[in-house]
């Protein structure tokens, strides 16, 4: 079996290689072939820039895996503060030995949901390290958007806002959770990772009110809503049997004793909206798959300012604190 040898890190002729014949033959465009020290790029609008580092282990699961995890997290960034992904930088830590089959699986895999945003990957760097430096492969990337909505931001929830999630909770962190323990609990789990893009583009060209957005990664719903009401000084009010938790999530969690809305998802995010627009932005999210059970499952007050309050079906209501511990390492 081929692997990822020292020498591929080197900058000789087996680094060449590498780059051409594999980087350059998937991420292929004008910018990157050029090969120069760094990317010229042009941008007509106000840009935001951002970037993430990817270490998730096992690095395939079930729906995606370590790369397009990195692609999809790094243009979700950019799109949650209503940017169009432009530009992406990509750079690899690559263990020794590493398998050059599954090095080919992950460069397609990021090639492929680069494709769904047209943004492009510009620049990048490879390190190759002893064996036991790292483990197997992480992934660093950088991206750039053009603005295309201004003013989104944790600091403009308004009273009244409704809180909106884009779909059932929790399948990233279940997903990478089965696969690391090797349970056999359902073949239908995938994790939810999924370029967000198409769906935020489709609520910003109608022109929907989105005062705030996030992706729900680590920390996931808890994460997302204390930091909202946090940081506008608002009470976030939330109808427990409104938040959709597939049945293997559930079923995960009564496991391990955790809970769902502190499980970190890839391919979910969470939207504050004007209540005039809520049945809109979710006609318009229900258009997408990977929307098509968005719902309504909460609304801004100032019952508890700084607060997150989970009303339950039964009458009763708790506050929804943020996550505490180390729940579920390395899930991205």
């Amino acid at each position: 079996m081929k692997t990822v040898q020292l020498s591929h890190g080197g900058g000789g002729e087996e680094t060449n290689t590498l780059i051409h014949d594999l980087f350059y033959k998937h991420f292929n465009n004008e910018i990157l072939i050029k090969a120069e020290d760094a990317a010229v790029l042009q941008i007509n609008k106000k840009i935001a820039f951002t970037t993430d580092s990817f270490t998730v282990s096992p690095i395939f699961f079930e729906g995606g895996d370590i790369g397009k995890l990195a692609i999809a997290g790094t243009v979700n960034d950019l799109a949650m503060m209503g940017a169009k992904p432009l530009y992406l930088s990509s750079a690899f830590i690559i263990e020794e030995g590493f398998s050059f089959s599954d090095l080919t699986q992950i460069v397609e895999s990021m090639a492929k949901e680069l494709a769904k945003s047209g943004a492009q990957i510009v620049c990048g760097d490879t390190k190759v390290v002893p064996r036991g430096s790292v483990d197997k492969i992480f992934i660093n990337t950088a991206g750039i958007g053009e603005l295309m909505k201004e003013n989104i931001s944790v600091l403009n929830l308004q009273e009244n806002d409704l809180i909106i999630a884009s779909r059932d909770i929790g399948r990233h962190g279940a997903t990478v959770l089965m696969a690391r323990e090797n349970l056999d609990v359902s073949a239908d789990l995938q994790s939810d990772c999924e370029t967000l893009w198409p769906a935020v583009e489709a609520l910003i060209e109608a022109n929907i009110s989105l005062n705030a957005m996030r992706d729900a990664t680590r920390g996931g719903l808890s994460a997302v809503l204390n930091e909202w009401a946090q940081s506008s000084e608002v009470c976030i009010e939330v109808e427990e049997t409104a938040v959709k938790i597939s049945d293997e999530v559930r079923g995960i969690c009564e496991i391990f004793g955790f809970e769902a809305m502190d499980f970190a998802n890839e391919g979910t995010f969470i939207l504050a909206v004007s209540p005039e627009d809520g049945d809109t932005a979710l006609a318009i999210l229900q258009e997408f798959a990977f929307c098509e059970n968005a719902s309504v499952i909460g609304r801004v007050s100032q019952k508890y300012p700084e607060k997150v309050v989970l009303h339950s079906a039964y009458g009763s209501s708790r506050f929804l604190d943020l996550p505490k511990g180390e729940l579920l390492p390395r899930i991205c």
